[in-house]
């Protein structure tokens, strides 16, 4: 049950006194309550509280304790100490000096209220008002968006270490639920396998052991689920998320059972989006990118970027390792609406930008999504002596397509690609191409004609002007402002640890992630009011002799 509402709780009188004397500037806290006032209400956690009971906490307090808990690095049991003891605490949160504070475990609670009551975007978006209410951030103005890996919390495991710890996690499940009926069924090597945590050195390490050893622990998962599924099992186990796990990993990794025990081949496994990585974490996936590889989750970090203002995180969007940067740009924009906070420009490197990605964010959002498009990857564009796409003569109307010989297209078949996206496939005669003189510099085919694959008329446009602008110097002077999200990433991995999950479970992960942009929009806010400057790009002690 919710404490009596009040709108704005006064700070004690003494506690500010006291908190002035010991902190005669102000500190980050004492500064953000003079600046943001208590930023939370208890009516915005209202949905997630029960009307009847004995009145709780303030949740606006355990809100803002949650935000200066991720400032200032804390556990929970840390920072329940900081609100029984430290003054700059007590004055943030409105609290007698003589306060004994709450127990640890509370935060736990709470954030778990947050995740239950899907609540979680309530801890940046109270902020983000504030900051529109100050006029220290503007909609419609420019914003930036980058990603970067978050390991999960849990250890990272080959396949044959995933499949064998699966099982052991699923008997151990097993053991506490029906130990009776599990020390009936276990055969003696079982406790030799599973007894302990499973670890790559003590797996055999030839290709045609380690393939007889996955089939034996195939074979023992078969035979557990056989019986935990028949009659005379108890029901309840069937119910353990467990044994659900078990099932679904054996599902993904193993045929069906024959007489032979067999791995799925690669070709027959799920993609990595589907694939499970560890017992421990089922919503952890792997992901890749350029030479990065890690087991985890994707977030993504929008953060404004106007001049004479603080740069500040707009938006937050955890997604799964494998997906990619392409797929979550319609779902920034569409949560950016839905906070009334869309930039007019959205300047993004090329993992976020396509065509139909900048058609659909104008025509939708009124947003100009601002980033290079891929250049013409062909290699007759890239020999620079070929005839690539640029030196045929498109006539959209009369649906024809004229080559440099002035052969005319003998197809014209519209079409889609891979995403999904409007195509369209252009064929020429095979007798026209064969005679061709210049045959070796246009298609590298012997048997069929040359054959082009274009966009709509209003995707190829846009096209053709975005890798034409993308050369220019102006092109360069706008783009160079995306760099700072950078420096966002990197001060959000190494001063607020956002690196590697504090939770498990893709929901803990996203709550983790909007609390820690809150954390970095508190700490620039409050720089900002002091009047410290920007920092300024560095430079290595080498770099700086280089002349002018």
């Amino acid at each position: 049950m919710l404490p009596k509402p009040t709108l704005i709780t006064p700070i004690p009188e003494l506690t500010i006194r006291v908190a002035q004397a010991a902190f005669p500037k102000g500190n980050t806290f004492m500064l953000m309550r003079d600046a943001l006032g208590t930023i939370f209400t208890d009516g915005d956690f209202a949905e997630l509280f029960p009307d009847r009971g004995q009145p709780g906490l303030s949740p606006w307090r355990l809100a803002l304790v949650t935000i200066m808990q991720f400032v200032a690095g804390l556990s929970d049991r840390q920072a329940a100490e900081a609100v029984r003891s430290r003054i700059d605490w007590k004055y943030a949160l409105s609290l007698e000096l003589t306060d004994p504070g709450f127990d640890f475990s509370v935060l736990c609670e709470f954030r778990q209220r947050l995740i239950d009551g899907s609540a979680q975007e309530i801890i940046l978006n109270k902020l983000l008002y504030k900051c529109q209410e100050l006029s220290l951030l503007k909609p419609r103005g420019r914003q930036r968006t980058d990603s970067t890996n978050i390991l999960a919390a849990i250890r990272d495991l080959g396949r044959l270490e995933c499949i064998t710890e699966t099982l052991r996690y699923a008997l151990n499940a097993v053991a506490k639920v029906a130990p009776t009926w599990l020390t009936n069924l276990a055969s003696p090597a079982w406790y030799e396998r599973y007894s302990k945590r499973v670890e790559e050195s003590h797996l055999p390490r030839k290709p045609m052991e380690r393939e007889e050893f996955a089939a034996e622990v195939g074979a023992d998962g078969f035979k557990l689920m056989e019986a935990i599924y028949s009659s005379k099992a108890p029901p309840r186990l069937r119910q353990l998320s467990e044994v659900q796990t078990l099932r679904q990993l054996w599902l993904q990794q193993f045929y069906a059972p024959e007489s032979t025990i067999r791995l799925r081949s690669q070709e027959d496994r799920p993609p990595c989006v589907q694939q499970i990585r560890s017992p421990y974490d089922m919503e952890a996936r792997y992901g890749t990118k350029r030479t990065t590889h890690w087991t985890g989750y994707k977030v993504h970090l929008s953060e404004s970027c106007d001049e004479n203002a603080p740069r500040l995180i707009t938006h937050v969007e955890t997604t799964d390792a494998p997906v990619g940067d392409q797929l979550a740009t319609p779902i920034i924009h569409q949560a950016l609406q839905n906070k009334e906070l869309l930039p007019q420009q959205h300047l993004v490197d090329a993992g976020y930008t396509s065509v139909s990605l900048m058609v659909s964010a104008q025509q939708e959002y009124e947003v100009e999504l601002f980033g290079p498009v891929p250049n013409n990857h062909h290699w007759q564009a890239l020999a620079e002596q070929g005839f690539d796409t640029n030196n045929f003569n498109i006539d959209w109307e009369n649906k024809v397509v004229y080559c440099p010989q002035g052969k005319t297209s003998q197809r014209w078949k519209p079409s889609h690609d891979t995403n999904g996206n409007s195509t369209i496939y252009i064929a020429f005669a095979q007798k026209d191409c064969q005679v061709c003189p210049v045959r070796d510099q246009c298609t590298r085919s012997l048997k069929t004609g040359r054959s082009l694959t274009l966009r709509t008329q209003s995707d190829w446009q846009v096209l053709q002007q975005a890798r034409a602008y993308q050369q220019t110097d102006e092109f360069q002077a706008i783009f160079a402002h995306r760099a700072g999200i950078e420096g966002t990433i990197s001060q959000a991995v190494r001063a607020f640890e956002l690196r590697r999950c504090r939770y498990i479970g893709l929901k803990k992960t996203t709550l983790q992630h909007i609390i820690t942009a809150a954390a970095i929009n508190v700490v620039r806010l409050t720089a900002w009011l002091r009047g410290e400057p920007l920092a300024q790009t560095r430079k290595s002690s080498f770099a700086q002799l280089a002349p002018d």
